[in-house]
């Protein structure tokens, strides 16, 4: 029977895995996309191919015999990167985990050994299949030889003998060298004839069969330029022919003993464990089942426990627990059920030596109550906060895969348990269908495997601190704050939306009369018709749809005509109606007149909290519905009133501390106001002169400073030009020099580094930072610029907030806080506990960290939201 013998272009395909693949690392960093790739397709090779004898060819050095014909061979091939040159060594020890034999030999190409091996083994009569991406090896192509081409980067083949050379090309395999010569080579800087490309080199080969033979019938060679280019270039065509024939006879012997495939099952276990390749691992296992001793872990699924099933599963936690006398970790994974009724089933999941396996026996709840309320037991989970809503006493350290994951990443969007798993493990998983106590058995797989590269990744990061001190102590807070919800008159909504109705239908009247028709104001199309075609406002922007009527452009058409600003207070309260009156109404809870906003920890890339269900944050601050909408808010049963404690111009004072400006830094620790202060700096006006026109100037810029504002985006703010503008950014950085030093340093580090951090390590990595797409890379020099002081804002009060809510229960008060709404924390209090919380907000949240300027609050107390604003 006739035996297959495999030659795999180790160089070829190398290059093309790191260039297929992403740029994979494992948790502590080290690159793999290349190491991966290359696994996939051996394995993939051996399974398919079913191969009994295999070798990897590779190159070895830069300088070849071509070299020294040609010295300018292959002399534009820029140099092998460097997260490639880190992986070579790694895929030269793969192989040898595998017991795959890997040739190469100074001199020559990887090419020349597999034209040597490939053909001496045909020769013999085996079946040699060549494996590459480089299309030089067609020319090799003979009886018992075929090529295999990659195609669509290394995960598809496509296979060439005789047949399919003669079909694609219309030539011999021996003439493809022909070819070559003519027509060269770029990817090698083989020469060949300039200006004969491949169309015209297969058309002269076609005619007269190989180069030689064109090049005794140049005479007859049709086109005068042609011929030229081919009687100036003969040497050089003859030279390109000789560098792209692959050597078939170097000394190197074909030895069916060298090239039989001897797994050494150790070093692979211990290769794919240590770069985290357990889909490679699991291949591998089915590669070789004869094997004993891989060990990559099974589910045994006959020993799932009997409990009542939980249709939708909320969440699921692992408590992982130290056997003394064994030192082995167990895990316990416990499903929770869909809030408000949370319902707890218990199992248990042993994993030991890689295996995965449920044990029948472990049921008893208690045991799991004790490891969670067990300080000196690790508590590992994916999404740990609705744990909290259980009720249940919870202690010790928790890990949260999704926490830790947003951490690493947090402008990503997903953080699924299948996301995570192919992020960090490379490991394509996903739950079959199955019932809830099957899917914890997988998520509990998953989550346990997670827990290394995470905690690895946070460490790496120096992220582990926020984590341990901020984020995860944030989770019960948060869970707390979102089970006390906050009280809503239902009368008083009713009565508010009924009048709100009532002004709504004023103002439309008041729209049509001035428009002189009826029309749908909610209707774009019909709104810009009004607007710009039978008022003849000018058409600020156009849209392919028609005029643009959004707010930017209504802000802009405020001076000409009273329509517009009709069409904006129209606009305010009818969203104002539909999303907090007639929205909140839904959810508001008929038994305690509470409503339940969720707190969203890892959504935001800069570290704020957000809320939903309904959006709090969202609610306007400074103008007349803002206020109706805060007066629904009250203090509940039991409570008396409402406490607000809120930070005046955190971010500014972050921005004095990051820059040390001294301008800044003086209106801070004078107690002056920090916009009349600027403006007087920037506009050369004494203080006690300043007008609220100019004030409200330097306020514009100095916040637009915080989100990176340009002179375009401030002309549109201060409604002036952009020269003006310009002129007014120009004299600010001249006044405020340190601002102006602690933002360009911060852009240049971000360059330098890829990221930028906060004064508490929280990192935003910035992809686009050295982007050659300037939109790409000015957005992202605004993220740079804004994100240390909005995210060192956002972890002063999350710290505050967790300094807080332990000072309330230490002292046993009843007092509690509700809410947390940007730099403002809403609490609901009683009349006799006012002045002791009112002293621990003050100390916990000025004094929650130290800065060059003081951290103040602003504390009101009413008997609504509105009146402690």
């Amino acid at each position: 029977m006739q035996k297959r013998f495999i030659i795999i272009d180790g160089s070829s395909l190398m290059y093309r895995a790191f260039y297929a693949l992403p740029l994979l690392t494992t948790a502590n960093g080290e690159y793999t996309n290349a190491v991966y790739g290359f696994a996939t397709m051996v394995t993939k090779l051996i399974d398919d191919l079913k191969p009994d004898l295999l070798v990897i060819a590779f190159d070895k050095g830069k300088k070849t015999f071509r070299n020294e014909m040609f010295a300018e061979y292959k002399g534009t091939r820029k140099p092998t990167p460097t997260e490639l040159s880190v992986q070579i060594p790694l895929i030269h020890d793969l192989a040898g985990a595998f017991g795959i034999k890997l040739v190469e030999k100074a001199g020559f190409e990887a090419d020349d050994i597999i034209g040597t091996l490939a053909s001496k083994a045909a020769a013999t009569g085996h079946e040699s299949i060549i494996v590459t991406g480089d299309r030089d090896a067609l020319q090799l192509v003979g009886p018992n030889l075929t090529v295999m081409l990659t195609k669509k980067g290394i995960s598809e083949l496509e296979s060439f003998d005789d047949a399919a050379i003669m079909e694609k090309y219309g030539l011999s395999p021996n003439a493809l060298i022909d070819l070559k010569g003519l027509m060269g080579d770029s990817s090698d800087n083989i020469p060949g004839v300039p200006g004969v490309g491949e169309k015209t080199g297969l058309k002269l080969l076609l005619e007269y069969g190989s180069l030689e033979n064109v090049l005794d019938h140049i005479d007859d060679v049709a086109g005068k330029k042609l011929k030229e280019r081919l009687t100036e270039n003969k040497e050089l065509a003859i030279l390109s022919k000789k560098l792209a024939t692959i050597i078939r006879d170097m000394d190197i012997p074909f030895d069916e003993d060298e090239y039989k495939i001897t797994p050494d099952v150790a070093k692979l276990k211990k290769f794919c464990l240590r770069y985290e390749f357990k889909s490679v691992a699991a291949k591998i296992e089915k590669l070789f089942p004869e094997v004993d001793g891989l060990g990559f872990g099974t589910v045994v699924e006959n020993l799932l426990p009997t409990f009542e099933k939980i249709d939708d599963p909320e969440n699921l936690v692992i408590i992982a627990s130290e056997v003394e006398s064994t030192k082995k970790m167990i895990f316990y994974p416990i499903l929770i059920g869909k809030m408000p009724k949370i319902e707890l089933r218990g199992m248990v999941l042993c994993l030991e030596a890689g295996m995965v396996y449920v044990d029948a026996a472990l049921r008893n709840w208690n045991l799991i109550m004790d490891l969670l309320a067990n300080p000196n037991v690790v508590k590992i989970t994916h999404d740990f906060k609705p744990l909290y809503h259980t009720g249940q006493v919870i202690d010790g350290m928790i890990f949260d895969t999704m926490l830790a994951a947003y951490l690493l990443e947090p402008a990503d969007t997903k953080y699924e348990i299948s996301t995570l798993m192919e992020k960090y493990l490379n490991e394509f998983s996903q739950p079959e269908q199955c019932d809830a106590i099957e899917h914890g058995v997988w998520a509990g797989s998953c989550i346990r495997d997670l827990y290394i590269p995470l905690q690895d990744g946070l460490e790496k990061a120096q992220l582990m601190d926020l984590y341990q001190k901020i984020e995860a102590p944030l989770l019960r807070v948060l869970a707390e704050m979102e089970h006390n919800g906050v009280c809503v008159n239902r009368n008083h909504l009713e009565m508010m939306s009924a009048e709100i109705a009532v002004q709504i239908d004023e103002l439309l009247k008041e729209i049509h009369a001035l428009a002189g028709l009826e029309f749908n104001v909610n209707s774009p199309k019909q709104l810009g018709e009004v607007l710009f075609e039978r008022l003849q406002l000018p058409a600020v922007k156009k849209t392919k749809t028609g005029y643009s009527t959004n707010a930017e452009v209504l802000e802009e058409l405020l001076p000409q005509h009273p329509i517009v600003a009709k069409v904006l207070e129209y606009r305010t309260w009818t969203k104002l109606k539909s999303t907090y009156l007639d929205g909140l109404v839904v959810l508001i809870d008929p038994e305690t007149n509470r409503i339940h906003t969720s707190f969203n920890q890892m959504v935001t890339a800069t570290g704020r909290l957000s809320s939903s269900d309904p959006n709090l944050q969202n609610i306007p601050v400074r103008t007349e519905a803002g206020k109706k909408i805060r007066e629904l808010f009250e203090p509940g049963v039991g409570y008396q009133y409402l406490m607000s404690a809120d930070y005046s111009q955190i971010e500014l004072r972050v921005l004095a501390h990051m820059s040390e400006d001294k301008n800044f830094v003086e209106a801070f620790t004078h107690n002056q106001d920090i916009h009349t202060r600027t403006a007087s700096e920037v506009f050369g006006i004494p203080m006690d002169e300043m007008t609220p026109e100019i004030r409200n100037k330097a306020k514009a810029v100095n916040f637009g400073i915080v989100y990176g504002i340009s002179d375009y985006g401030l002309s549109r703010d201060l409604h002036i030009s952009r020269k003006e503008a310009a002129l007014y950014i120009e004299s600010y950085f001249d006044k405020c020099s340190g601002v102006k030093h602690f933002i360009d340093r911060v852009v240049e580090e971000a360059h330098t580094n890829g990221y930028v951090t906060t004064l508490f390590g929280r990192r935003r990595n910035l992809p686009d930072i050295n982007s050659s797409n300037y939109n790409h890379r000015t957005l992202a020099e605004r993220m740079a610029m804004n994100t240390p002081i909005q995210g060192t804002a956002a972890d002063i009060i999350k710290k505050a907030m967790i300094e807080a809510y332990r000072e309330l229960k230490q002292k046993n008060l009843k007092s509690r806080i509700l809410l947390q709404v940007h730099d403002e924390l809403v609490l609901e209090v009683i009349e006799e506990e006012i002045e002791i919380v009112s002293s621990i907000l003050k100390n916990t949240m000025q004094n929650t960290v130290k800065l060059i300027v003081p951290l103040t609050i602003d504390i009101k107390v009413g008997v609504n939201w509105a009146r402690a604003k």
